[in-house]
């Protein structure tokens, strides 16, 4: 028996990737099918990331630093941001922004009776190709930011940069996709999920320019400000002890458990849209 377990272990590893390369496959069927539609969101993003640097750019026509972080500082810090939103983006948003519909329309019934875990094909149902094509520019600024500071990061800071930023995409993940779990207690959540998508938009500054009480929601409730900051600090050898990256990984994992308890109770509450 025991020689069996590893075989069916990856056995089920097998076929979960193997609906996921369907799923990617399909997601990419559709995005050719409206070229217009995916160049055009790519262009909209792009846009808006150039606007948040030329912001940057003006600021810091009036000072040389913002809570100590200089120019080129900050810069890498919106590329990480921007890096870290559009991956999460590309696997998750569009997916925990439909469970409501999910639930409304009762398709969800027929996901339920699928012979896969529901969470994994809810979460990555469709995969929006464009968040990576963004991701890839947060990587081009973030470089050019680097060559402006002459910073070359050592092996080591780009693993542990490479885990900070799994962790932020947990963190953004877990805390969607509990919001978007309200959606079965009510008609539509979609406000509450794009209310928190917003909120994104914390991450693209120094922690240290928030303080008091809108600092602690926003770093062990909510936290946000981690999410960015500590993988930036890493590259920039800002840290002066591990602390913050432990926090991150922390938060990341307690953000995964809950949202994963408040989805267990929600499917066993959930009545069926025939019923």
């Amino acid at each position: 028996m025991n020689a069996t377990a590893p075989v069916s272990k990856w056995a089920r590893l097998r076929r979960y990737g193997v609906v996921f390369a369907a799923l990617w496959r399909n997601s990419v069927v559709r995005e050719m099918s409206f070229k217009t539609n995916f160049l055009l969101w790519i262009v909209v993003e792009l846009l808006w990331f150039a606007l948040q640097l030329v912001f940057i750019a003006v600021l810091y026509q009036h000072t040389t630093s913002i809570a100590s972080w200089s120019k080129w500082e900050v810069v890498l810090l919106i590329g990480v941001s921007q890096f870290i939103q559009q991956v999460f983006a590309a696997f998750f948003l569009s997916n925990c922004a439909y469970l409501s519909e999910l639930v409304r329309t009762g398709k969800m019934d027929f996901i339920l009776l699928l012979p896969l875990n529901t969470r994994f094909l809810v979460s990555l149902r469709q995969v929006d190709l464009g968040g990576f094509v963004n991701a890839i520019s947060a990587l081009t600024v973030m470089g050019y930011a680097a060559l402006q500071m002459h910073l070359i990061p050592s092996l080591a800071q780009i693993l542990a940069f490479l885990l900070l930023c799994a962790a932020g995409i947990l963190v953004h993940y877990s805390l969607m996709f509990l919001m978007a779990t309200v959606s079965f207690w009510t008609v539509r959540a979609q406000g509450i999920i794009w209310g928190y998508y917003n909120l994104f938009n914390l991450a693209r500054w120094p922690d240290a320019t928030f303080a008091g009480v809108f600092r602690a929601i926003f770093t062990f409730v909510l936290p946000l400000l981690l999410v960015a900051n500590v993988p930036s600090k890493v590259l920039l050898g800002r840290l002066s002890s591990p602390f913050e990256m432990l926090l991150l990984v922390g938060l990341g994992g307690v953000c995964f458990g809950v949202s994963e308890v408040v989805w267990r109770f929600s499917l066993r509450h959930y009545t069926s849209a025939s019923s």
